[in-house]
């Protein structure tokens, strides 16, 4: 078994606890209050800045010609998702030059390139893997119960259902295999990752929810 492959199983659960979210069942129902989708695409903006920054820094560090492809073509990915991110913004008036960010983003997004100033590229891997793959599975869950169509959030579920994203979450995971071993501080990258992406999800929600 590959180590994308062993991280993901060991942190199964995890990945149950963000599928079964209200956040996310909200998104595939199409319940989720508007205001808390509004607070996660500014939020989610945010992040994906400092995503775009943490590839950046490991393609600058890559130490072969294949990782320097790799690496640029997934920050065009991740820099596509930040024009979606302005579609949705435009389309229910969010101000994404005005965000703050709340403690859950900083949180993440200070793990995110903290790693990826300090820690190897393997370890950069780690951190950012488990997003692109519960992203991706999140999509594909949703899509195959039914949702998507009917939905308002239906651009998410498509989006994320994509195999043109899978490909994306694959190639990061090849390269998680290609420049990481099997370490205490690759396996507990992963794990902050993944334990993070539910505590977004979290915080997105009581934010609509207090507002």
């Amino acid at each position: 078994m590959s180590l994308h492959q062993r991280l993901w199983e060991q942190h199964a659960e995890l990945a149950r606890d963000a599928l079964n979210h209200r956040f996310v069942r909200g998104i595939g129902d199409g319940s989720l209050p508007l205001e808390s989708f509004r607070a996660y695409v500014a939020q989610d903006a945010f992040f994906l800045e400092s995503f775009a920054r943490a590839y950046a820094l490991a393609l600058s560090r890559s130490a072969d010609r294949e990782g320097l492809y790799d690496f640029a073509d997934l920050l065009a990915g991740v820099l596509e998702e930040l024009r979606l991110h302005e579609g949705y913004a435009e389309r229910w008036d969010v101000l994404l030059g005005e965000v703050v960010p709340d403690e859950a983003t900083l949180a993440y997004t200070e793990f995110l390139l903290s790693t990826a100033a300090l820690g190897t590229v393997g370890e950069t891997c780690a951190a950012m893997t488990p997003c692109m793959r519960l992203y991706a599975f999140l999509g594909t869950c949703l899509e195959g119960e039914g949702y998507g169509e009917e939905s308002p959030y239906a651009e998410w579920i498509q989006t994320y259902a994509d195999p043109k994203f899978e490909e994306l979450a694959d190639r990061l995971e090849a390269l998680l295999d290609r420049y990481a071993d099997d370490t205490p501080a690759v396996r507990r990258a992963y794990g902050r990752a993944m334990r993070l992406e539910v505590g977004f999800f979290e915080a997105a929600a009581r934010a609509g929810e207090e507002r």
